[in-house]
C-alpha cells in the first residue's frame, strides 16, 4: 500500500510546534524589540529550555536533578534570555508568569543566584521520555498550546517579539477551511469565519497597540523578511503570509505567494483595465496569439488574463513561464463569450502555452464569473 505524506497546519489543532532554533534566532535578533507586558515571548523562551526527559546539571559544585518540564539555570542567564539589565527585572517577569499560573519557580544556591523553574501542564502538551539523558537546548521542538498563547497576547501590551510569535502561532497551512492557506502559510486569528483578511483595528485591539503602531510594525517585519503583507483596496483588509515558515516547520522550500493569486483565492474583485491600457504592454503582447474563431476573446483582455496566469504560475516555480520563447493562446470553451464583459454568466476558457512553434506544453481551463457592482462602481470587474 502506498502512502502520501501531506504537510499541514490545521486550524483546529490545539497546539503549535515551535522549533528551538527558531527561538534562538529570535533571541539573537536585536532589531526586534522585547518588553511589553503580555509575556508571550518570555514564556516561549522558558518552554524552549524546559527538559523533555530527566537529566542532571551541575552548578557551583552541586548536581541538580532536572525533571521533564523543568530547568535549572543561573539568574544571569535569565537576564540574557529576557534582554533585561538587572536581576530584579528578570525575577519580576517570572513573578508575572507565576501569577498567571503558567510556571512555578524557586531560587537556589547559597546566594540565591540559581533559579529552578517548571512549566505547568507540560505533560499534557508534550511527550515525556522515561529515560535519563542530557537534553539538547538548540535543536528539536516543543508544543505550545494555542489557547495559552492567545490568552497571553491579549493580557497586556504586546512587544514586537510578542507580535512575531503571535503571527507564527496563528499561521495555517493547507487547511480547506481557511481561504488562501493552500497558497502558503497564512495568518488566521481563528475567528470562525475561515477568512484570513485582517484590519488594523482588529490587530490593535488584540495587541494593545495603536493602529499607526500596528502599521509601522508590520512594515518593519516585512522589511526584515519575516512576513509578506498584502493590502487590498477598499474595506477588504490585508492578508499576512509568513516567510521562512515552511523551511523552518517542515524543512521544505518556501513558496512565493502572488498577490493576484491571493485575491482569486479570497474571492476578491479583479480589476480589468480599459482596452487602451491593456494593449500597451510590449513585453507580453507579442507572445500572445489570438484565436481566429468568431467567438474568440478580445485580444486586450486575453493579454491581461495571460499576464495574470503567467505571474501566478511563475511564482509557483515553473521555469518555462519566465522564458521569452513561451507563447500563449486563449480561446473560449463555451458557445458564447460575449457575456464575459456584460455579466451574462460564467465563461469557460482554455489557455494553452507552447514553446515557440513546438507542441503545446501546458493546458489550463479558466472560469470567469461576473459580479454585480453597486451604483457608481466600475463595470470592468470580474470575480474568478
Amino acid at each position: 500500500m502506498n502512502y502520501q505524506l501531506e504537510l499541514q497546519q490545521l486550524v483546529d489543532y490545539p497546539r503549535c510546534r515551535v522549533y528551538r532554533d527558531f527561538i534562538r534566532i529570535l533571541m539573537a535578533d536585536r532589531s526586534i524589540r522585547t518588553g511589553g507586558s503580555s509575556g508571550l515571548f518570555y514564556f516561549t523562551v522558558l518552554c524552549s529550555y524546559a527538559n523533555f526527559r530527566t537529566s542532571y546539571r551541575r552548578l557551583d559544585g552541586i548536581s541538580y536533578t532536572v525533571y521533564p518540564g523543568e530547568w535549572v539555570c543561573r539568574l544571569s542567564e535569565l537576564t540574557q534570555w529576557f534582554r533585561v539589565r538587572f536581576h530584579h527585572s528578570a525575577l519580576a517577569i517570572l513573578d508575572g508568569l507565576q501569577e498567571k499560573n503558567l510556571i512555578c519557580y524557586t531560587r537556589l544556591g547559597r546566594k540565591r543566584q540559581l533559579v529552578r523553574f517548571s512549566i505547568r501542564g507540560w505533560h499534557r502538551h508534550n511527550t515525556v521520555l522515561d529515560y535519563n539523558c542530557p537534553c539538547q537546548k538548540e535543536t528539536g521542538f516543543f508544543f505550545l498550546p494555542v489557547s495559552i498563547a492567545a490568552d497571553l497576547i491579549r493580557s497586556g501590551r504586546a512587544s514586537e517579539m510578542d507580535v512575531v510569535l503571535d503571527l507564527w502561532i496563528s499561521a495555517i497551512y493547507k487547511d480547506n477551511r481557511v481561504l488562501g492557506s493552500q497558497l502558503g502559510p497564512v495568518v488566521y486569528l481563528r475567528n470562525g469565519t475561515g477568512n484570513p483578511l485582517l484590519n488594523y483595528t482588529e490587530l490593535s485591539q488584540r495587541w494593545g497597540l495603536s493602529r499607526s503602531t500596528v502599521g509601522r510594525l508590520l512594515k518593519k517585519l516585512s522589511d526584515l523578511d519575516y512576513l509578506s503583507l498584502m493590502s487590498f483596496p477598499g474595506r477588504s483588509g490585508s492578508v499576512i503570509y509568513l516567510r521562512s515558515y515552511l523551511s523552518t516547520m517542515f524543512q521544505i522550500s518556501d513558496t512565493m505567494v502572488d498577490k493576484d493569486e491571493v485575491a482569486l483565492s479570497l474571492h476578491l474583485n479583479a480589476d480589468i483595465p480599459d482596452s487602451d491600457t491593456a494593449t500597451q504592454d510590449p513585453d507580453v503582447a507579442p507572445e500572445i496569439s489570438v484565436s481566429s474563431e468568431p467567438a474568440s476573446v478580445s485580444k486586450p483582455h486575453m493579454i491581461l488574463l495571460a499576464r495574470k496566469v503567467l505571474q501566478i504560475l511563475g511564482a509557483q516555480g515553473l521555469p518555462c513561464f519566465h522564458c521569452s520563447r513561451i507563447r500563449y493562446r486563449l480561446y473560449p470553451l463555451s458557445d458564447d463569450c460575449k457575456g464575459m464583459l456584460e455579466g451574462a454568466g460564467s465563461v469557460r476558457l482554455r489557455l494553452e502555452a507552447s514553446c515557440g512553434t513546438r507542441r503545446t506544453l501546458y493546458r489550463f481551463e479558466l472560469t470567469l464569473r461576473p459580479i454585480t457592482q453597486p451604483e457608481g462602481g466600475s463595470s470592468h470587474v470580474k470575480r474568478p
